[in-house]
């Protein structure tokens, strides 16, 4: 079933599919959004009020989100590389769209660790799992 997030602003309001949305970036007292199909979108809330907005809208579907750094909330979904030397973070479906972001080391350090503990809980389950 899809889920729909609706933001509103002063002339504007979107209806956006939630699987859609690539990332969330900072711009001050606004909010810039990027979906998957290249369209973008800005609403008047900075990005704390965004996560608000999407925890409170989205309940137990606003896992698929995560903030880093002080500027980007993005889809876990959508993370392809995580490049901490670097300090870009590449987002894309493997077929039409990859977005490079700027990301401090710290921040890209925290999302790389969360990936890294999901995946080693996943195969401590598996081998608990194989073991009975």
């Amino acid at each position: 079933m899809t889920k729909y997030l609706y933001l509103n602003s002063r002339d504007e309001m979107f209806r956006i599919d939630i699987s859609k949305i690539v990332y969330f970036e900072a711009e001050g007292n606004y909010t810039n959004f990027v979906l998957c199909n290249k369209l973008k979108g800005a609403v008047c809330m900075n990005l704390a009020q965004m996560q608000q907005v999407l925890s409170d809208c989205l309940k137990e579907s606003a896992s698929i989100f995560a903030r880093v750094g002080k500027r980007y909330i993005v889809n876990l979904t959508y993370v392809y590389q995580i490049g901490v030397l670097r300090q870009k973070l590449t987002m894309s479906d493997g077929e039409v769209f990859s977005y490079q972001l700027n990301i401090s080391k710290e921040a890209l350090k925290k999302l790389k660790e969360l990936f890294v503990g999901s995946i080693d809980g996943n195969l401590s389950t598996k081998e608990i799992s194989k073991q009975k």
